[in-house]
């Protein structure tokens, strides 16, 4: 896939295969949930479903759902096919990146992991993944020292940076990699930083990525 132009890669939301997620990257975020740091990267899937394109609609939250919540992530976007990737190729192989919210039903994974069951109803319904758009890796000049931060109704929420995670974007796509294949358009959602909380219908999420972007997403119940 090496020679795509930038505008293929800013539709990676239309034609992606794959969306990774990583769990408990940040060691701050681990202790404010009670979890342990983890020793290699928990991942999950998102469906191509639960994608939200900034300006397309509202958030949704699913039928159902009590306790709501935002976490603001760094989502690497895949350029080159990754398969046993060794982590000094891994930055070569990316094409860009994108600010996403990884909303969760924090309910339904507060049931689920009580019962020891995946996560799919707590991370995948629709609009669970607002992003923004295509940023190319020519913009970031260093993705491991980047500021992210989410605010609702204007009152700050999280502000970390990524130099905080557990696992490097290397590592992580690195050791995804060893177990399936990134395909070009996929997106890895990288962890989020400390101050994760609810969100209620009628409340305005804004989220930022150094100073390269910002965007705005509303929240409504589904009906």
């Amino acid at each position: 896939m090496a020679g795509q132009g930038v505008h293929n890669f800013s539709r990676f939301v239309h034609w992606g295969r794959n969306i990774v997620a990583v769990g408990r990257n940040y060691r701050d975020h681990c202790a404010e949930l009670g979890n342990a740091v983890p020793t290699k990267p928990l991942l999950f899937m998102k469906p191509v479903s639960s994608y939200l394109e900034e300006g397309t609609g509202p958030i949704l939250i699913p039928r159902g759902c009590h306790n709501f919540h935002h976490e603001i992530e760094l989502g690497v976007v895949i350029g080159e096919t990754c398969r046993d990737v060794c982590e000094g190729e891994v930055l070569g192989r990316v094409a860009g990146y994108a600010l996403t919210l990884d909303m969760t039903a924090r309910d339904f994974q507060e049931e689920a992991k009580k019962k020891g069951n995946p996560w799919a109803l707590a991370k995948g319904f629709d609009t669970a993944l607002p992003v923004s758009k295509f940023i190319p890796k020519e913009e970031v000049k260093d993705p491991s020292s980047l500021r992210i931060w989410c605010k609702v109704n204007g009152e700050s929420r999280q502000d970390g940076t990524t130099s905080d995670m557990v696992f490097s974007i290397p590592h992580l796509i690195s050791h995804i990699s060893h177990t399936f294949t990134l395909h070009p358009g996929d997106l890895v959602l990288t962890g989020t930083p400390a101050g994760v909380g609810p969100v209620s219908p009628g409340d305005t999420l804004t989220a930022g990525l150094g100073d390269l972007l910002t965007m705005e997403f509303s929240v409504v119940q589904r009906e």
